[in-house]
């Protein structure tokens, strides 16, 4: 069997898998060579072992603790990556992932006080951080407080158990459990929370009401990791994108990326890590001037011909794109 791309070269083999909640699973996975990651990682996946579909995974296991190298995935209605991971890879199948990507992590941290904050599928890095602290720091003051739906949505929910933990349901809260969703009064009840470094991930709205409240409350130290991309609303003025194939005008604000104007007018684009990392959105402007945050993947040749990562791509005037 060869590698479906050269950016997802580890094969892996499923050895098990947990359903977590009712749209929730964990794949256990043997990798015969050493893999390497930190806690909080996350790695591309093949999807269907095609070079062409990629999707992005945080690693929730943590490194020299799991005995597996796991990804949890919660089944998204219309999802290819996840309705292929959670519905038709089975145990003994093989997966292709990336090397271990992102630096949403604490191992180097400094500071000896946390708090980690995560809504729904969020848990994944928030977990296999919590892990690593507990094993390598066992000295830090580490708080959690986790959101979810209801109390059947709770992923990791034996493991809780083991840590200090604060579970929130928005509905059918039950014992053990805080009703709602998280508020100023919440946060500004954990001890010294301007003192201690704040780790969020969950969906975009979720986290962006928590960077306010916990920055009105002093924090400093705030790091998020984004699962989940709002797309814009298009608009009828500001920069304008024409492609050629198919022949079609549309419009982007200043201040967006390449990607987000495509995302927002629903023209199709490959995308994966969001990060100039995995290259997935490579693709070509034939004219107009803009600046790049990252040409990893892409060749010397390939940037003098005009081609760009979608995603770090910042447009600085009208684009024509092949």
């Amino acid at each position: 069997m060869t590698m479906p791309t050269p950016l997802c070269s580890w094969r892996m083999q499923v050895h098990h898998i947990i359903q977590e909640t009712p749209d929730v699973w964990t794949l256990a996975l043997l990798c015969h060579d050493q893999y390497r990651w930190r806690a909080g990682q996350y790695a591309l996946v093949s999807i269907n072992n095609s070079p062409d579909i990629l999707r992005a995974y945080t690693i929730s296991a943590t490194p020299g603790i799991s005995p597996f190298i796991t990804l949890t995935v919660r089944r998204i209605d219309d999802g290819v990556g996840s309705g292929w991971l959670t519905q038709q890879v089975k145990r003994g199948d093989y997966l292709w992932l990336s090397d271990a990507q992102g630096d949403f992590t604490c191992d180097t941290e400094a500071n000896d006080r946390f708090l980690l904050l995560a809504a729904g599928c969020g848990v994944t890095p928030i977990m296999s951080m919590r892990r690593w602290l507990a094993k390598h720091r066992p000295d830090d003051d580490v708080a959690v407080i986790y959101n979810v739906r209801t109390p059947q949505d709770v992923i990791f929910a034996d493991e809780w158990r083991d840590y200090p933990v604060t579970l929130m349901a928005e509905q059918q809260a039950t014992l053990g459990f805080v009703e709602g969703r998280i508020t100023p009064e919440i946060l500004a009840a954990v001890p010294d929370i301007a003192a201690r470094t704040v780790m969020v991930c969950g969906p975009a709205p979720y986290m962006d009401a928590v960077e306010q409240q916990v920055k009105a409350l002093g924090v400093t130290r705030f790091h998020k990791e984004k699962f989940f991309t709002p797309v814009a609303a298009p608009v009828a003025s500001g920069l304008k994108f024409t492609t050629l194939s198919p022949a079609r005008e549309f419009y982007g604000p200043v201040g967006t990326t390449l990607l987000e104007a495509l995302e927002s007018n629903k023209v199709a684009v490959n995308v994966a890590c969001r990060a100039g990392v995995c290259g997935s959105c490579k693709t070509r402007v034939l004219s107009g001037e803009y600046t790049t945050t990252s040409t990893m993947t892409l060749t010397e040749r390939e940037v003098a011909d005009g081609y760009v990562l979608a995603c770090s791509c910042h447009p600085q005037s009208d684009l024509v794109l092949a």
